[in-house]
Order: C-alpha cells, then sequence, then structure tokens
C-alpha cells in the first residue's frame, strides 16, 4: 500500500485530521457523525458507480441490511464487535450473489438499474411487512414499520460494558471514513482497480485483452456493498434505531444525487455531496418555509445544467487553470529578464 500512496494522500491525510479535530468546533459533533457516515454511503456508490460504470440504483438496500444486520446480532450477541462484522458480511456477500446473477447474466445498464431498484423494493416492502410476533431472529423481533430500537449499541472490543457514544462515536467514524478512502485510493492504484477503470471505459476491450470481467465487477460490487453495509451499521449506533425508511427509494435517489453534485469518477466527490447536501438538508429541516424536496430537485437540476462533472472536478479545473496561468506567467517573465541581460551584455 505504501507504494500506491504518494505525496499527495500524505497531504490528503493531515487535512484530514487537521479537519477531524476543527470541525467539531464549528458543528456538533451529533450531525458530524451522520454527515461522516453519509460521507462512507456516497464513497461506496462512487466507488462502484464513478470507477466502475455500474449505476445501482439499490445502494440503500446494502445500507439498509447493514444496518438491520447490526441490529439484530447486537441483540443476540450482546456486544458489538461480531455484528459490526457480519454488518460488513452480509451486504457483501448479498451483493456478491446479485452481483454474479446480472453481471454472468450479461445484463446492460439499463437492467442493471431496473433489477436494484426492484430488489430495494422488495426489501423495502417485506421489512415492512414484519410487525407480527412470529417475525423473530433469535431474541430480535424485526418490528415491522415501527423498526428495531433498544439493541447493543458499540463497545470497545472485549469490553461490552464500555460503550462508544458522542464524541466517541464521531471519531470512531471519521477514522473508519479515513481507512476506508485509502483502502479505496489502493484499491483503485493497483492492478484490479486499473481493470475497473478499463472496464468502465470499454468493457469490451478489457474482455478481449483476456480478462473476466463479470468476475471483476462481481467483486468490485461486493466491495461496495461491504462499505455501505459498514455505514448502515454506524448509522444505527448514532440513530440507536433501525426502520424500514433505510431501504426507501428517497435514499437511494439522495445518494446518488450526492455523488453527481460531488463529482463521479473522483474520491473525494461522493463524500463531499454526501456531507454538503445532507447539511443542507438538515438546516432547511430548521424552518417550514421551502419544502426540502424541491431544493434538493433545484440543486440536482443546476449541477446536471452547469456543473455536470460535479463539485471536485470543477474546483480541480479552476486550479489547474491558475496554475497553468502563474506557470505561463513567471515562464514569460523569466524569457523577458533574459532578454534583457542578453540586451544589456
Amino acid at each position: 500500500m505504501h507504494n500506491a500512496l504518494g505525496k499527495q494522500d500524505g497531504v490528503a491525510l493531515l487535512v484530514a485530521l487537521v479537519l477531524m479535530w476543527v470541525m467539531p468546533q464549528i458543528i456538533g459533533t451529533y450531525t458530524l457523525t451522520l454527515l461522516v457516515i453519509y460521507g462512507m454511503l456516497g464513497l461506496s456508490l462512487g466507488l462502484i458507480w464513478g470507477f466502475g460504470g455500474i449505476l445501482c440504483f439499490g445502494q440503500a438496500a446494502f445500507f439498509g441490511l447493514g444496518a438491520y444486520t447490526y441490529a439484530i446480532a447486537a441483540i443476540n450477541m450482546g456486544e458489538s464487535t461480531g455484528p459490526m462484522l457480519l454488518a460488513i458480511l452480509v451486504p457483501s456477500l448479498f451483493a456478491a450473489l446479485l452481483g454474479a446473477m446480472m453481471f454472468y447474466g450479461r445484463l446492460t445498464d439499463v437492467y442493471l438499474g431496473v433489477i436494484t431498484l426492484v430488489v430495494t423494493l422488495i426489501l423495502f416492502r417485506f421489512v415492512n411487512s414484519t410487525a407480527g410476533p412470529q417475525y423473530v431472529i433469535g431474541e430480535a423481533r424485526l418490528g415491522g414499520f415501527n423498526g428495531i430500537p433498544g439493541f447493543h449499541t458499540l463497545n470497545i472490543p472485549g469490553q461490552p460494558d464500555a460503550f462508544i457514544w458522542g464524541d466517541g462515536l464521531y471519531f470512531v467514524c471519521a477514522f473508519a471514513l479515513l481507512i476506508v478512502y485509502f483502502l479505496v485510493t489502493w484499491l483503485l492504484r493497483s492492478s484490479f482497480g486499473r481493470i475497473a477503470i478499463g472496464i468502465r471505459e470499454n468493457e469490451t476491450r478489457v474482455s478481449l485483452m483476456g480478462y473476466d470481467v463479470r468476475a471483476r465487477k462481481t467483486i468490485l460490487f461486493a466491495i461496495g456493498a461491504a462499505i455501505a453495509g459498514l455505514a448502515g451499521a454506524l448509522f444505527a449506533n448514532w440513530g440507536e434505531i433501525v426502520t424500514p425508511g433505510l431501504f426507501s427509494l428517497g435514499q437511494s435517489a439522495e445518494i446518488i444525487i450526492w455523488c453527481i453534485v460531488g463529482g463521479l469518477g473522483t474520491r473525494f466527490g461522493p463524500i463531499i455531496g454526501a456531507a454538503g447536501l445532507a447539511y443542507l438538508k438538515f438546516l432547511l429541516g430548521q424552518q417550514t418555509l421551502i419544502d426540502n424536496t424541491l431544493i434538493t430537485g433545484i440543486i440536482l437540476v443546476f449541477f446536471v445544467l452547469f456543473l455536470p462533472k460535479g463539485i471536485v472536478p470543477a474546483i480541480a479545473a479552476i486550479w489547474r487553470a491558475s496554475i497553468g496561468r502563474r506557470a505561463a506567467r513567471t515562464s514569460s517573465n523569466r524569457r523577458q529578464l533574459r532578454k534583457a541581460r542578453n540586451v544589456n551584455g
């Protein structure tokens, strides 16, 4: 991993650590924790869509699976370490099975989107219909539309009674996002990641080069689901309740909007889009004059029309143009100085 991470990543790590300590002075850690979790969720879709070319309308399904898996396992186990691992594993295995059926079935992008959307709807309807006492897994009742409250929240591994909450939960989530970000960076700079990007650009050409495109897309799909599952488990600890709303179409649509606004094909863009729009939604939620959905729709239309590549690519382009002009001016000044010296000489 050391060879894959360069100076820019060192700068990114330093900036992230500074922000991690500074932001709680500006925004409360309760809200910040949610923004960090949403940033991780946005990154999960940004990985498979922005770098793998797999448009998934059901990322909320893996998010909800992670949250529900954690809640059910925490009630039955009475601690959090095993449930956290299961919350990553279960959505990953589910996505691997779903992805294998889709990719080995040679489905096109439109059908991929439809199937992932339908799967999310099925999960949403199923979880909503589990209100009866017969819907029990071990000691955990699924609760239907009421959800599952009162499960064991995050604790220090090996110490079930040493709970992590408040500021501690914020730093756990922030470090988890940081680790996931650099793992994604390492993955994308590995041969697997470069081939995944090649598949996004021209799947037929990569297949003709002898690579198993279907297997690689399935693996990438499962990795994205694992990240979403981790975000779901952290969300369950933040909210201390899980409800069927985690599987809703609104949640799925928001994740897609986060990636578009932040910038597809970047690692940082989906995180910025998720945190920024989630915080805007939080601020708008404190007033009743304007509907939140209307504002979100206007923002999406604005970005599609005027900034189709998203915030991060636009800022990067402005930065490169600024550096280019500065370099051109410096080069011009040096040439003029050399000419002046030659004339005087």
